[in-house]
Formats: C-alpha cells, structure tokens, sequence
C-alpha cells in the first residue's frame, strides 16, 4: 500500500474491522518474526512506539540490553485474506530501532538499506528478482504438530500436467493469495524434483523484492497447511533429487536508464554490468555463507543436479555460477545461481550488491564469458580459465567470508559476529551427528 499515511491506514484498518495487526520482522538467521496487538494499540504501533524484548531473538542483543522498538514502513501494509471476517488481521513489515530511536545494526532490512543508500551515492538503484523454489510434502500426521517426512504428495517433474503434478490446486490457491496481496505473478509450474514447484512474481526495487520473499514464504507455507501439505524452503531435502534454489536476477538503474546495457558493446553489456559480474566473481566464495546459509545448503551445491558449484559466468550456459538471460534493454540483467531459499533475503540482497558495486569501484576484471559445459572440464581446463570452486561445506563458507573485507564491512560486525557464532555451532552440531548413511556403511563392516 504504497503512500499510504498513519491516518490512511487507520481508517481503512476501522472501515474494515481489522482487530489484530502482525509487526513483522525477520531475525539474522531469516526467520520471521512478529508481535501480534489489538486494534487499540494500532495507533501507537504506527508512531513506532511498540517495543519488545530482543534478548529473546536469535543473534539480536545481550539480556542487559534487550529493549529494542519496531518501526513500521506504512509502505508494506497489508491485509491478510484469510480468518474470520470479523476477526481480520492486517500486517506491517518493521525496522528495528534501539531505545534512543537510532537503527539497530543488529537489523537485516537495516543492513541491507545501509548497502542501498551507498548504491545511491553512486548514483545507482538496484533492481531484483528471486526465484525461490520448495517443496510440498505429505506430513506423517495431520495438524499442526505434524511430524517432518520427505513423502512427496507427487512424482511429477518439470512443467508436468495434472494428475502426475498434484500440486496445482495448492499452487492456484497459493497464486490467488499471492494477488491479493497484490503481487504480480507472472507464472506457477512445477519444477525437476518430485513434488517440488516455483512460483514466479515480477522484479522490484532490492528492498520490495526482500519484503515480498518475507511474505511469499509465509503465505506459501500458510496455504500448504490449508491442503494438508506442509511447505519446505530446505535446500536439499531428498537424496539424489535436484534441490531448492533462490535464483537472484539483478540489475543497476540510473534513473529509468539500466545501466547495465549498452547497445553498441560487446554482448550489449556495458563496462558497469562486467565489472559488477567481476564483483560478484571476486567475492563468490567470501558470500557464500549469506546465500547458502545451512550446512544442508552444500548438498545441493554438487555436480549433477543443476546448480551451479564453478566461479564463472556465461551468456547461455547454466553450469557456471552467473549466466546472462538473452534479453536486453531495460530488462538486461545478471542472474546470480547459487542462493537456496533458506537464506535471509536481506543479508542475500546486501551482500550481492555489496560485491558488485566493489566490482564497479576498482573496475573489476570480468573474465570471459564460459559457453561450455563446466560439469565436463578437467581439473587443468577449469584452472587454465581461472575457474574457481564455491565452498564445500559450511565451514569452508564461513572461513571464507571472515577473510572478505568488502563482505564484513556490508553486514557490520554485529551482524558478521553473531551470524558466524551461530552458523559454527551449527557445524559443530552437524559434525557430532551419527547418520543413517554412516550406520548403513560401517555398523557391520567394522
């Protein structure tokens, strides 16, 4: 509800009788989180004066520092279209600020306006699109304690038809919900795996476009619910299938002119949409840890499934980490292939125009572009054409974005500490855990 002011919102919450309002934020790790109040505290949630307790938030504040405020942006009110009609229930995305009024660096929606406003002194906006796949699956019991299983409500594959692709009355109403909304879908199909699908809406400014994955995550696990099925962003849930990815298309405007395309170059790509690509080369491995932030994440970063694992970048090829869509104009852009769906889309966004706008600064070397099959180089190709390899695991990820300046500097060190503090006990988890695999293999044997 762009434009929209206190007063607007309001009315509109009183003509329709909304009587909840969510204050939604996304915490470090990208989860949402929110406060749900009563339509007699509305009004002074819009003057920002809702505080809550952030100790309890993962990666937030120490408990001697705990009281943090949530500052709405009218921008991205919403009324959800489900529930009670009498009982209905509106939203507002917030920022979150310390008690004295000032940003909190602890903030991913701050983090990434920070990396924004500096794209402005340059002269630059950027815009977005991410395509962030899931999974539906049949939960092992009914309700909402269901137990997690990889039973695939369908075997279908992509762009299958009813009755192989089951999904498609879920993924209707999951569309409808989303145009409600007011997203504008621009398509809905199911995708490689089994029982996997994407849902596609149109680009926007960075920070919309990180608002509306907020949102589509929610309202897609919420309308699975609604059919018995529960909804998965997990990276790789299914041994020998392809996994989820959160493709990223983006591009630098200055004013309504992309800045990326010039018509009388080479490729029609300008020198700021090659050094932009040799930014996100450069510090591929260093934001890894950002946009593939689990340690399922790397078990989809493998050969022989469709996502990318090479640092290189190509016009048409989809084995290498970038490719170029064919269209140019306004719609040139960049298409960035290694983000999974479970990363924070704000810390993702921030790092990737974090890396790019570095590669616009020191004029980056692009590389040449890479038209053949990667998956079938050998070992001295790839290094003959300067191809590197992302990280393998979480780890290798996580000592590889401590060592990226240009990376740290864009999350701040609130963020970088506690994000990497949470993300090594994550493996130290992992690494102390007896798997099936391993009890199948040595159990007998030894």
């Amino acid at each position: 509800m762009a434009g929209a002011s206190k007063s607007d919102i309001l009315e509109l919450t009183a003509k329709l009788d909304v009587r909840f309002m969510r204050l939604q934020f996304t915490d470090i790790l990208g989860i949402n989180k929110n406060v749900e109040i009563p339509a007699s505290q509305f009004e002074k949630a819009l003057a920002g004066d809702i505080m809550f307790d952030g100790s309890s938030i993962e990666g937030f504040v120490r408990i001697e520092e705990s009281d943090m405020l949530l500052a709405p942006d009218l921008d991205t009110f919403l009324v959800f279209p489900w529930g009670d009609p009498e009982n209905r229930i509106c939203r507002l995305i917030c920022d979150i600020n310390t008690p004295d009024g000032n940003p909190f660096p602890g903030d991913p929606r701050g983090t990434l306006k920070s990396v924004l406003a500096r794209a402005r002194t340059m002269g630059y906006t950027m815009n977005a699109g991410m395509e962030a796949e899931f999974f539906l699956f049949r939960p092992e019991s009914a309700g909402a304690a269901a137990a997690a299983a990889t039973t695939t409500h369908d075997v279908g594959g992509y762009f299958d038809l009813a009755p192989t692709d089951l999904g498609e009355d879920a993924r209707r109403a999951m569309v409808d919900t989303l145009e409600q909304l007011g997203f504008e879908v621009e398509a809905a199909h199911h995708e490689v795996a089994h029982g996997q699908h994407e849902i596609d809406f149109r680009y926007a400014d960075a920070l919309k476009t990180a608002d509306n994955i907020a949102t589509f995550r929610f309202v897609v696990k919420q309308v699975a619910t609604q059919f018995g099925l529960l909804a998965s962003f997990m990276p790789k849930p299914i041994f020998g299938q392809n996994g989820s990815g959160m493709h990223t298309h983006q591009s630098l405007f200055k004013g309504k002119h992309n800045a990326f395309w010039d018509e009388k170059a080479e490729w029609e790509l300008s020198p700021i949409a090659l050094q932009y690509i040799g930014g996100l080369l450069r510090h591929a491995r260093g934001m890894c840890a950002i946009t593939n932030p689990l340690v399922n994440s790397y078990k989809r970063l493998v050969p022989g499934y469709e996502a990318p694992v090479n640092v290189a970048w190509s016009m048409r090829n989809r084995s290498p980490l970038i490719r170029v869509p064919d269209r140019r104009g306004l719609g040139t852009r960049v298409e960035l292939r290694s983000p999974d769906p479970s990363a924070n889309p704000y810390l993702a966004l921030a790092v990737m125009l974090a890396a790019g706008l570095d590669g616009v600064e020191t004029k980056a070397d692009h590389r040449e572009p890479v038209n053949e099959n990667i998956w079938e180089m050998s070992f001295r190709e790839k290094r003959r054409l300067r191809i590197d390899d992302l990280p393998h695991d979480l780890s290798e990820a996580l000592d590889e974005l401590e060592k990226d300046d240009v990376i740290t500097a864009a999350l701040g060190k609130h963020i970088t500490s506690n994000f990497v503090e949470a993300k090594r006990q994550e493996w130290r988890e992992y690494i102390t855990q007896v798997s099936a695999w391993e009890l199948d293999s040595y159990l007998q044997k030894y």
